[in-house]
């Protein structure tokens, strides 16, 4: 089946022991193609302390210390998300093998990878490019990666009260929301936390983020779409005098008055699609969008 040395690179879920049942076949299935396999040092540990890897491998790597022609991310979404912030801006293609439930970006089940290996050797298959928001807080440093493929969401902290964040784009003033929250979403985020508090479903590649409040004060305040070129600047007020602001779930607590800035990465995450999946067989398929629950 290969006609040329692939480099495989390896992330998987470390919290939930299922999620790591198929890493042997995993392996098995890229040395049978002749791949040269790596595996983040975090996962390794994890397997070798739990006797689940009996496969043997090429390297381990630590932080952002790899190479490779893809990435493997064995584990749900959320493994997903974290595999694409240590890929960063090295835009290396990552193949989502889905170990959870939903599995909206990992949407390759662990019985389908072998087909799936073959295809990357026949080249069948498409490159989605998805874009980033990037996070820069005035005198404040942000803790891991300052990007995030999903959403960035600002929430209040320890106290019940709402916080009143004061948004513009462009340096223009947009409006001051006051509510628990506002998530900024990526389209790729957009079927995420961004859905589950009343955002638009945006298909990747429409060069948008929306932006939700989370149970706002005012009914009237409404979603709004924005242009992905723009620069959205937020300055949060709390009587706790402390926010939050998660990047892909990752929290981080800032000060009242720090002023934080999204605007879109320089690079983009790429994620591999297997021929046959389209993004809306995705949400009709996992989501069961359109989908007449009544009895027939």
């Amino acid at each position: 089946m290969a006609s040329r040395t692939l480099k495989f690179a390896i992330f998987g879920n470390t919290y939930q022991v299922k999620k790591s049942a198929f890493i042997n076949n995993i392996i098995a299935t890229l040395k049978e193609s002749g791949a040269e396999v790596s595996i983040d040092s975090e996962f390794y540990r994890f397997l070798v302390e739990g006797g689940r890897l009996s496969m043997p491998i090429d390297h381990v790597f630590h932080d952002g210390d790899f190479d490779a022609d893809f990435v493997v991310s064995m584990g749900g979404d959320g493994t997903f998300l974290k595999a694409a912030s240590r890929v960063g801006s090295k835009e290396i293609p990552i193949i989502g093998v889905n170990m959870g439930r939903l599995g909206f970006l990992a949407d390759v089940h662990p019985e389908e990878f072998h087909n799936c290996v073959s295809a990357l050797y026949q080249g069948q298959y498409a490159i989605e490019d998805r874009t980033v928001i990037k996070v820069t807080a005035d005198g404040s440093d942000i803790i891991g990666s300052d990007c995030a493929l999903n959403d960035v969401a600002i929430l209040k902290r320890d106290n019940a009260s709402m916080i009143t964040i004061h948004a513009s784009i462009n340096g223009e003033h947009l409006t001051t929301y006051q509510a628990d929250g506002l998530v900024v979403s990526t389209p790729t985020g957009s079927t995420a936390y961004s859905l589950s508090v009343g955002g638009p479903i945006i298909v990747p590649g429409t060069h948008i983020f929306s932006l939700t409040a989370v149970a706002p004060h005012s009914l009237s305040m409404r979603p709004i779409v924005l242009s992905d070129e723009s620069v959205i600047t937020l300055r949060v007020e709390c009587r706790s005098h402390h926010f939050l602001v998660a990047l892909d779930g990752r929290s981080e607590k800032f000060s009242e008055g720090t002023t934080i800035t999204l605007q879109k990465a320089p690079y983009r995450i790429k994620i591999v699609k297997r021929q046959h999946s389209t993004y809306f067989s995705t949400l009709r398929e996992k989501l069961m969008w359109g989908a007449d629950t009544r009895g027939k």
